[in-house]
């Protein structure tokens, strides 16, 4: 049996069927409240039993948003024949509680695709931005469409953030470093004071970009992140989601916390226009900030079920990665095609490859029971 003794275990499924009725209700009037009732809407995965594909790829919050965030979202209905104002104000308010920083450091939405055509235009033909690879690389795609240049630093034998080796490639040409911590796909956690001591020197010669997308489902999240450094004025950058722990994928928004001079350059730019921003969205990321406790929950939920995995690896003998993120990463002994076709045939779906790691494989977190399947898929794989 897959249990775990944490608070979530015995409230989410009410919890989860109180947050589709209220929507439901409150969405009637689009047409789609038979499909919230459905489960279709709300991400509800499917078990084994149901011959659905179970899938975990896309290191999506399975247990869903906060409480809050579906009485958030029907207070909106009746507003939704109106463009989004002052509610983006009220987020911005939120993030200042959550962060302690001054308002105009905040630049809203999903900030890194045009942080990376802004950095190359301002850099000319031939700008660097230099990456961890391999890693999510948006703000590195949209830096090159737009004529800038990344340069992959791969990741130290121990599959970290290599440092020392992001640092020694900066040169006159280079616009930003860029990494993700925790790292995707290893979802390893860099070491606090060793990020920041790394982060405060580099910024002297360029600046510093820190995705912390999976830091909300590590532990001791104050002393990881380098929101204060933004704050305190250093040439670095720190961008969040609510996609991931907040579990507003379906309704995809974030923010970046930025020097004054670049929040200057993007909001001459556009950012920050309400017009441009979806006010479920803003509605839901505002809510789910006033919920303070929801992160914890999720946190341990987390943890429980990655530690599960991590069980396995080890039983079974098989590598893996200490993921703090809400995915685990392990070595499979074959071609990524083959172990993925492998788990397909057994009704699972996982993560994309990560080159040069072709024999590594990436499976996001689910749910309880999609995380027990999950598992027995993946020995049976490895032990044919």
């Amino acid at each position: 049996m897959d249990r775990n003794p944490h608070p979530m275990s015995t409230t989410h499924r009410p919890d989860r069927r109180r947050w589709l009725t209220s929507l439901g209700l409150a969405l009637s009037g689009l047409g789609i409240s038979r499909l919230l009732a459905a489960g279709e809407l709300a991400g509800a995965a499917p078990s084994s039993g149901t011959g659905k594909l179970v899938r975990l790829s896309l290191n999506e919050n399975p247990f869903g948003p906060s409480p809050q965030v579906a009485a958030a979202l029907a207070r909106q209905v009746p507003e939704l024949c109106r463009y989004t104002g002052s509610e983006l104000y009220d987020l911005r308010a939120a993030i200042v509680a959550k962060e302690r920083i001054a308002p105009d450091q905040i630049v809203l939405g999903e900030v890194l695709e045009p942080l990376g055509r802004h950095l190359s235009a301002r850099g000319g033909p031939g700008s660097e931005l230099i990456y961890s690879d391999p890693g999510y690389t948006a703000l590195i795609d949209a830096a090159a469409a737009s004529g800038g240049h990344g340069v992959a630093v791969p990741l130290n034998s121990q599959l970290e953030n290599d440092l020392p080796a992001l640092a020694a490639r900066v040169s006159s040409r280079t616009q930003a470093v860029y990494l993700v911590n925790p790292h995707n796909p290893t979802g390893i956690v860099a070491e606090a004071d060793e990020l920041r001591d790394f982060a405060r020197k580099l910024a002297r010669r360029a600046l510093v970009i820190v995705d912390e997308a999976y830091l909300e489902f590590a532990d001791q999240v104050p002393r990881r992140t380098l929101s204060d450094l933004v704050g305190a004025g250093e040439n670095v950058v720190v961008f969040r989601t609510f996609a991931k722990a907040y579990g507003l994928a379906g309704l995809d928004i974030g923010y970046a916390l930025v020097p004054r001079w670049l929040a200057r350059a993007l909001v001459a730019q556009g950012a920050n226009d309400p017009h441009s921003f979806n006010r479920l969205a803003v509605a839901a990321a505002t809510a789910s900030l006033r919920d303070g406790g929801y992160l914890q929950r999720v946190r341990t939920r987390v943890a429980a079920e990655r530690q599960q995995w991590f069980a396995l690896f080890r039983q079974m003998r098989v590598r893996f990665t200490a993921s703090a993120a809400n995915f685990v990463f392990f070595e499979t002994g074959m071609p990524h095609p083959e172990f993925s076709a492998k788990l397909l045939g057994e009704g699972l779906a996982i993560g994309r490859a990560f080159p040069p790691y072709e024999r590594w494989a990436r499976i996001s977190i689910g749910l309880p029971h999609e995380n027990a399947f999950a598992r027995a898929a993946v020995r049976r794989v490895l032990q044919r």
